[in-house]
């Protein structure tokens, strides 16, 4: 071992050894226990991603199409199921063009890597996802984050770009710890004032949203560039951007996430578009998702504040835990203090119950929460299970301290 690679390694036991000391230590969750707990934790929002009849349709087409694509798409791993797959969201979202990337980390850092360049302007809203953020961070251009969802922050920021400066504005659909949604008709009037192309991460929103799960979209404003996911309320895995001719063009001959990658397998692709199938006609689905949220809020009304926006300051002390009431499936609880969050997460688990608890710096300081996640496949004694192991825990004071 060299002395290059020894101190390497010593960086990284006092890093791990900081972060365990910090209370920050993440471990991959064993999901087999999904089956035998209540689990809140994952983003299965329609309940596709265990429905017997995918199940059967997966096994139908592995033994149509085989494993895997074998090769990138730009070769020879683009079939007639990817293309079926993509006339099928066009149809569904009404846009010209589609183009498939394996997960919406790839696809989104993909947009940002290829059509951005060094004279580029890069306009994010502070809460965007990791990979976006990453993504304007190593892309060329240079990047500026407007406060969450504040148009008028946004505004300013344009206002000071060169006249020769050509620009990109990215936001989310439904933003993913705090479950609320963008100001998606501001956003397209400013785009278009100003001239900037914009985007929409839809990750949270797809499949939830509308009459037909068309998502975002669905509130009336449509972005130039839409991203969509197929691992969360699909149930399965992948991505697309959806766009124009020339820019889904540029993307198939520039972006290397899908120049240089296997494409996604040909199974995965016929599956997708049977969940998207799913989506679009079993609306049943969200009304479930509607009706669970109401069960929540109504269950803890007594035992928890309730609001449509926490946001954290120096020396904050609202009202503590909070419950934030969102037009989305994901109900974030703000206990705080990391501490207390831990406490209140251990015993959920001694309950059997499963949810996200996102600690900093996923979030901000001050604003460790349980991300409680709902699905139509949750039944209504999920949901009072959950409620009736919340209220002791909330009733304590330690899970009210917010640490300044």
């Amino acid at each position: 071992m060299t002395d290059t690679t020894s101190a390497l390694i010593r960086r990284y036991q006092c890093e791990l050894a900081t972060r365990q000391q910090q209370g920050l230590w993440r471990q991959s969750g064993d999901n087999a226990v999904a089956e035998s707990w209540r689990n809140f934790a994952g983003n299965d929002y329609l309940g596709l991603a265990q429905d017997p009849r995918l199940v059967k349709k997966a096994q139908q087409h592995l033994e149509r199409w085989g494993v895997g694509a074998t090769a990138s798409p730009v070769v020879s791993g683009f079939t007639a199921a990817h293309q079926s797959l993509c006339d099928q969201l066009c149809d569904w979202l009404s846009y010209p063009q589609a183009i498939l990337f394996n997960s919406g980390f790839a696809a989104n850092q993909a947009l940002l890597f290829t059509l951005l360049g060094k004279d580029d302007a890069l306009f994010q809203d502070k809460l965007n996802h990791a990979s976006l953020i990453e993504a304007g961070v190593l892309s060329p251009a240079t990047q500026r984050r407007f406060r969450h969802n504040d148009m008028a922050h946004l505004r300013q920021l344009l206002a000071k770009q060169t006249q020769s400066s050509a620009s990109l504005i990215v936001s989310e659909g439904v933003f993913s710890m705090d479950g609320d949604v963008s100001p998606t008709e501001s956003l397209a009037t400013i785009a278009n004032q100003s001239g900037a192309l914009w985007a929409l991460d839809d990750a949270h929103g797809i499949g939830v949203l509308g009459q037909e799960g068309e998502g975002s979209i669905s509130r009336g404003a449509r972005p130039d560039i839409l991203i969509v996911t197929f691992g969360k309320a699909l149930g399965v895995a992948g991505a697309a951007v959806l766009a124009s001719p020339t820019i889904i063009d540029y993307l198939r001959q520039f972006a290397r996430h899908y120049v240089y990658s296997t494409a996604m397998p040909p199974a995965q692709a016929a599956l997708i578009e049977d969940a998207i199938r799913l989506a679009r006609t079993e609306h049943w689905r969200r009304e479930t998702l509607s009706a669970h949220a109401e069960q929540l809020a109504q269950g803890l009304h007594d035992w928890l504040e309730t609001t449509s926006v926490f946001e954290p300051r120096a020396g904050n002390r609202q009202p503590l835990p909070r419950l934030l009431a969102t037009p989305s499936p994901i109900k974030p609880l703000i206990i705080g203090d990391l501490a207390a969050l831990q406490q209140v997460n251990h015993a959920l688990m001694k309950a059997y119950i499963r949810v996200g608890a996102i600690r900093p710096p996923t979030v901000p300081a001050n604003t460790a929460r349980l991300r409680i996640s709902l699905s139509a496949q949750h039944q209504k004694t999920d949901i009072t299970a959950l409620i009736e192991a919340l209220k002791p825990l909330l009733a304590s004071d330690k899970a009210c301290e917010v640490t300044a």
